[in-house]
């Protein structure tokens, strides 16, 4: 029996709000659109995602630690944690597995406090204002990571 791979998606605050906040920055999609392009293009790959997005931290880091064991990466947009989520940043660091940080709005071009990630630190790769495409970007470079011959 093949076991198919598996990707959380984590989101952090306010990514429940996409769709009405700041469309200029994130983008007109909801939240719901964006998971459906992203379980779309996992199922062309052949992979699965199982996504969390949640206000609170706690429920975030319930979420990667009760997953991961069986994840075979994460994708994860701390979004209003990106400075200040260090017990989500040591569950991504526990998980021991691939991380890819994302962020909808290129945190670069906007205030310099949005630039400090702790999680660029700790992930294997970083997509900064691409919108939801650097979901799929994401997406696409854990599934080629997962199907390398070590």
């Amino acid at each position: 029996m093949i076991l198919m791979a598996t990707f959380l998606i984590i989101n952090g605050p306010n990514l429940d709000m996409l769709g009405t906040r700041a469309p200029e920055h994130y983008g007109s999609i909801t939240l719901k659109t964006l998971e459906d392009k992203i379980k779309n293009r996992a199922k062309e790959l052949g992979v699965d995602v199982s996504f969390c997005q949640s206000n609170i931290e706690g429920e975030l880091v319930g979420f990667l630690n009760n997953n991961a064991e069986t994840a075979s990466g994460i994708i994860i947009n701390p979004a209003g944690l990106t400075q200040v989520g260090y017990s989500l940043l040591d569950a991504c660091i526990d998980s021991r597995k691939p991380v890819v940080e994302v962020h909808l709005s290129n945190i670069y071009k906007r205030e310099e406090w949005r630039s400090n990630s702790i999680f660029s630190r700790i992930a294997d790769s970083t997509v900064s204002g691409m919108k939801w495409v650097g979901y799929i970007a994401a997406l696409e470079y854990l599934t080629s990571l997962n199907n390398m011959e070590v």
